[in-house]
């Protein structure tokens, strides 16, 4: 399964989604220190998904005319641009700046959240569910490496605490250049070919396999980040655990979403798509269930764990489906539509933490995500309804 390509993009994953870890595990916290506003104080946070939902299918295009490799040292250069812009707005206390520096980190990592199809796109089709989860694990060692350097870099610069942290950002982001010259690029399909042949987005969405892949990681995306994004606040400023049990705990939770990976391929492999889906959902009625419990570090330990374990379910299944699910003239419209349908559905998710934290607490804010996941039951039910009628149709007529 191992190739150039792929060992290539596994490495470039590692240092440029650190962007994704350092700027959740601080973002809020500095977001809380720049305003006196506190329900804003996850804005940092959210202007990153949401520069992640706009751009995504921009992303998609450009990389559909210049091809992977450039879209990706494109996208390395950027993110370290606004790191160095997010550094200036913390050493100068600008909340807005600190704001749009986010918002631009989220259009890099428009780029970088789809070195997944990049992965899929590097081995043959029965190998896909596998590639996809080794990319996804790489995820491990960026949330390792991200918080750490950013803790131990955060008073580089005395007296401006977290400058330093968006500095050694900076240099980090710009690595992967190192390795992405050597990645072999792929043919460009010429601009008047593109998308020719393929279906329209209605046409893509009757799909019910199509519409649960694109449901299923926009739920996942969703839950995972209405949740995270309001951790670090509940946990630091309300309940006040220290910066590093916190980022223990974000540190845990990101593993979560990236360890099973090792095995996530061969599950699905092995039992199918729905029964991993089924089994993240039951991940994340756990993590529901630890919200009705005492506010302990353990019980926020066990329930951001479960959180990253249904999300790693969910996800790299998702995406597993939305490849199988569409024609390879249509693999960048497909792929755009569905990176913008789920990272807006985050970025709602992660806009409106911050509030419903302050609003309703953490306990209902767990208790709302509850009808989400029926829907994903719905969806998956009704997309494996739909194909065992066309095979009894197929068996029917041979």
């Amino acid at each position: 399964m191992y190739n150039k390509n792929l060992i290539i993009i596994i490495i470039a994953q590692i240092f440029s989604f650190t962007a994704a870890p350092i700027t959740i595990f601080l973002s809020g916290i500095i977001g809380a220190i720049l305003t006196p506003i506190k329900i804003l104080s996850t804005l940092p946070t959210s202007m990153m998904i949401i520069g992640i939902a706009i751009f995504t299918m921009l992303a998609s295009k450009i990389m559909s005319i210049i091809g992977r490799k450039k879209g990706f040292i494109l996208a390395c250069i950027s993110s370290s641009i606004s790191a160095l812009i997010a550094a200036y707005a913390i050493y100068t206390g600008n909340f807005i700046l600190y704001c749009v520096a986010c918002f631009t980190i989220g259009n890099a990592l428009a780029f970088t959240h789809q070195y997944r199809f990049a992965a899929a796109e590097s081995v043959s089709k029965e190998m896909i569910p596998r590639a996809i989860s080794v990319i996804m694990l790489a995820g491990i060692l960026s949330a390792l490496l991200g918080p750490n350097i950013a803790i131990f870099s955060q008073n580089v610069i005395t007296g401006h605490a977290y400058v330093g942290s968006y500095l050694a950002l900076s240099i980090l982001t710009l690595i992967p250049i190192s390795v992405l010259i050597f990645f072999k690029q792929e043919k460009i399909i010429s601009k008047n070919k593109i998308n020719i042949g393929g279906r329209s987005y209605r046409e893509m969405l009757k799909s019910p396999r199509f519409s649960q892949a694109i449901l299923v990681a926009a739920m996942a995306y969703a839950i995972m980040s209405f949740l995270m994004t309001a951790t670090p606040i509940s946990m630091h400023h309300m309940e006040g655990y220290s910066l590093s049990s916190t980022g223990i705990v974000i540190q845990s939770h990101i593993i979560a979403m990236f360890l099973p990976s090792l095995i996530t391929g061969r599950l699905i492999k092995k039992y199918g798509h729905s029964i991993i889906i089924y089994s993240g959902i039951i991940f994340l009625c756990l993590t529901i269930g630890m919200s009705f419990y005492e506010h302990t570090y353990v019980n926020y330990l066990i329930s951001l764990i479960s959180l990253g374990l249904g999300w790693n379910f969910l996800f790299i299944t998702s995406t597993s489906l939305l490849i199988l699910s569409y024609k390879e003239e249509e693999k960048f419209r497909a792929q755009g539509f569905n990176e913008i349908l789920v990272f807006s559905m985050q970025a709602l998710a992660s806009l409106s933490a911050g509030f419903m934290l302050t609003m309703i607490g953490w306990k209902i804010m767990n208790i709302i995500c509850i009808p989400f996941l029926f829907l994903v039951i719905f969806m998956t039910y009704r997309a494996d309804k739909y194909e065992k009628a066309i095979l009894r149709y197929k068996e029917q007529r041979s």
